[in-house]
């Protein structure tokens, strides 16, 4: 994965518009947040493989970046987003990581289904 270049993700979240993908998203603060401390809650949220159709696909933000997803009903986002890969499948990923290389946030779209 390479930093994000808004422009570059921008194409190709263009290029996925009105077509039936599959994508990933997960966020979770993991077990760094227990080991850091006892106070603080662990929490995680994961979908892998659900369907998605979008009309409008925007980057934002200044780095970290957040990515908005337009629905027919409603939106998908993902904030604190930093680096990204458009792999050899034409599946691309998003991911958020922190100053000690934990990951944090990933989005992925593809119209493929990701290995499980």
């Amino acid at each position: 994965m390479k930093s994000i270049d808004r422009g570059e993700v921008q194409q190709y979240l263009d290029q996925f518009l009105n077509q039936d993908l599959y994508y990933h998203l997960e966020t979770s603060n993991g077990s760094y947040a227990s080991l850091e401390s006892e106070q603080q809650m662990s929490v995680c949220a994961f979908i892998r493989n659900g369907r998605i159709r979008y009309s409008r696909g925007t980057i934002a933000g200044a780095g970290p970046y957040r990515v908005g997803l337009k629905l027919e009903e409603g939106w998908v986002y993902a904030e604190g987003l930093t680096d990204y890969e458009m792999t050899e499948k034409g599946q691309l990923l998003l991911g958020g990581y922190d100053h000690e290389g934990r990951i944090g946030i990933a989005l992925e779209l593809s119209r493929h289904p990701f290995s499980v």
